[in-house]
This record gives C-alpha cells, structure tokens and sequence, in this order.
C-alpha cells in the first residue's frame, strides 16, 4: 500500500512548457500514472514530441501557451489542480544576457499569477536551478537555505544563474502573497545527448568543480524529484535536486571530451586521484525520495489494466 503521506488520487494536471526534454518527459509518466494532462507548448516550443503519444480519449489535451500571454496560461490552467512549470529561453533569445533575467521574470509572474486566479489549482511544483543556490557563498556546507548572491551574478557576468534566481525569488514573493502552495525543484546540469558546450549552466563551470558544487542529474531523476514533491503532501520549499556530483578529474574530463571531444589527456590527468570536497547537500530530497521510490511498483501496477500506451 502507498504511504499515506502520498496523494495519488488522479487529477488533472498541468505541464508547461511540455515541450521541453523535462516537460515531455513528464507528461508521459503522468499519464502513465493515471492522471489527465494539459500540455502547454509554449509558442516557440514543438508538440512532435507529443504526437506520439496514445492515451486514453481525453487523458491528453494539448494546448498553445504563450507564457507572457496571461489569458493563453489561464486556458491552460482551466480545471487542473496542479501545475510543473519549467522555463526554456524563447528563440528570439537564444543566449542568457543581463536581459534574460527580465524575461524569466515577467514569464514566472505570469504563470504565479494565473494560479493565483485559477481556483481549481491546489498545487505548483517551480523548476529552478542550482545555479540559484551555489554562488557568492563561502560557507563550508551549502543546501537550499543558500541563494545566490545576485551581485555576484551580475560582476562575474553570471547571466543564467542571475535569471533564474530572480524568477524563483519571484515566484516565490508571489506564492507567498498569494497563499500558493509551491515548491521549487533546484536542479542540477541536466545530462543527456542534448548537452552541448552552449549550455548556459556551464558558465563558471571550473569555478563550480573547484568550490565542489558542480552537480548533475539525469532525466529520469529529475522527473521523479517533480512527481515525488508533487504526490507528497508534506513536501515544502526548495529541493536541490541531483544525483551525481563533478568532482574527480576523472568524471571532468569525461564531460569535457563529451561536450567537446579533444585528444586523449594526457596520462597524468587520468591518474589523478584528487577528490574536491563535496560542498552541497541534497538530503532533503533524498530523505522524501525514499518513501517515494517504494510507492513506484505499487503505483505501477494499480495502472497495468489502464489502456495507456506510450511509444
């Protein structure tokens, strides 16, 4: 049996942007778990991701979302009672500036606040960044009590980690005047085939494996921290979210030779054995994972009968 902390009545569900390698890839294991989905492709996002997708009638709808178009989000939003937001630049913006952060900004406002007018909704789980967590700081341990210095961002040209802690911090300012229950999903660099050297988590990325906070998280993790925080009616506030850290010249040079693949290293490199000390803590998330790792064969199987199938 399910623990009881867990709220797995199927409901309605909103995804946006579902276009997104995150967001794609929840929408499937939401329906896969029972509930109904609203994906909202936002307008500079494909829905090919999604037309693959059997389910049963109506368990998917597939809506147009535009996140600085406020009444697109209510369209979305109509009748869900939770909602994963995740935030990918729009394509007129194809790399983080000092602008971005604006845009984040007016994007997380929207979206907080059309849940704010959406009765129905009882739940957002916010994809963030570690980014927002881990700079400007000396402390000798770091978790989700941390957030980044935006001065710091802002002399060291630190755009990304700048525009996504002044979204949370928006979200969050709006969540709280509101009386919204949210919580934040504080990911690590997302790995996987798509990651290119482009990737804008990756500024400062010597400087992260120096101070021990470079941290990474694989796709099914990630996606299992949202579905976990969300089913968990206990959960509250941040999460870091990761599940290996970079801090062996071993696993840095692997990343370096898969972003950019170069001659082999000199052998002396391979043979480092160096451990940086770990400087970040993701316990919190680890200690609610446990419980919901033992609910997944259970949850599963009470869906096996259901005619969903995804390709």
């Amino acid at each position: 049996m399910a623990p009881a902390s867990y709220n797995c009545i199927f409901n309605t569900i909103c995804v946006m942007d579902a276009s997104t390698r995150l967001g794609t890839k929840l929408v499937k294991r939401l329906l896969k778990r029972g509930y109904t989905v609203h994906a909202a492709i936002q307008n500079h996002g494909e829905s090919s991701s999604l037309k693959g997708i059997e389910c049963e009638e109506k368990k998917l709808k597939i809506f147009e979302s535009d996140p600085f178009d406020y009444h697109s989000i209510l369209d979305a939003l109509k009748g869900c009672s939770g909602l994963f937001y995740n935030f990918e630049s729009p394509a007129d913006y194809p790399t983080y500036d000092e602008e971005m952060g604006e845009v984040e900004v007016r994007a997380a406002h929207n979206v907080l606040e059309a849940c704010a007018q959406t009765d129905t909704i009882e739940k957002v789980v916010f994809t963030s960044s570690a980014t927002t967590i881990i700079w400007g700081h000396d402390a000798p341990s770091i978790d989700e009590r941390h957030w980044t210095d935006i001065n710091f961002c802002r002399k060291f040209k630190l755009w990304y980690a700048m525009s996504k802690t002044l979204a949370e911090k928006t979200a969050w300012g709006l969540a709280m005047d509101r009386g919204i229950n949210m919580v934040t999903i504080n990911s690590g660099l997302l790995m996987g085939p798509e990651l290119t050297i482009t990737n804008p988590y990756l500024k400062g990325a010597a400087e992260m494996y120096e101070d021990g906070v470079f941290v990474t998280v694989d796709l099914d993790f990630l996606v299992d921290a949202h579905i976990c925080v969300y089913e968990d009616i206990a959960s509250y506030g941040r999460y870091l979210c990761f599940n290996h850290i970079i801090n062996q010249k071993q696993d840095a040079l692997k990343l370096v030779q898969m972003l950019s693949p170069l001659p082999s290293p000199p052998q002396s490199l391979e043979e480092d054995t160096t451990i940086i000390q770990q400087r970040i803590s993701n316990k919190k998330l680890n200690k609610l994972m446990v419980d919901f790792r033992g609910c997944q064969p259970q949850m599963m199987d009470q869906n096996a009968n259901q005619d969903i199938c995804l390709s």
